[in-house]
């Protein structure tokens, strides 16, 4: 079994959002550019697809993956940018919303950082106590 980094991934995940608040802030600084045409990272689900992780079970009790109803597929949402007469296809509306998207998921990184940086500080004060 293949160990997972949570800090390396939460890391890589804060790095990527980063990335695309960059990207979204480009796209809202040129909402009134001619021409523009507004821009979008890969998501990072398509990112970690890319790395080669196996499912295991565990326990009798877990869901077996190979027993997963069919009908279940991914789906994307479809691109609803409007390109105006300008050539622009940026809408803010789209941009902000985009923009709190990447607010909370380093919010919640960042938590799941904290969380586990306490866990650890405390299994390592315990464990020096009892020396």
């Amino acid at each position: 079994m293949n160990p997972v980094y949570l800090f390396d991934l939460a890391s890589r995940h804060v790095s990527w959002a980063s990335f695309r608040q960059m990207v979204v802030t480009g796209n809202i600084a040129n909402a009134n550019t001619p021409g523009y045409q507004a821009q979008d990272v890969k998501p990072f689900t398509d990112v970690l697809d890319n790395v080669n992780l196996t499912m295991a079970r565990t326990s009798s009790g877990h869901i077996d993956v190979d027993d997963a109803p069919d009908g279940a597929t991914e789906t994307t949402a479809a691109d609803s940018r409007d390109v105006t007469y300008s050539g622009n296809s940026v809408s803010l509306d789209q941009e902000l919303i985009k923009a709190d998207d990447i607010s909370r998921s380093v919010s919640l990184d960042v938590g799941v950082e904290r969380a586990f940086h306490r866990m650890l500080m405390t299994s390592v004060g315990a464990g020096s106590a009892s020396s």
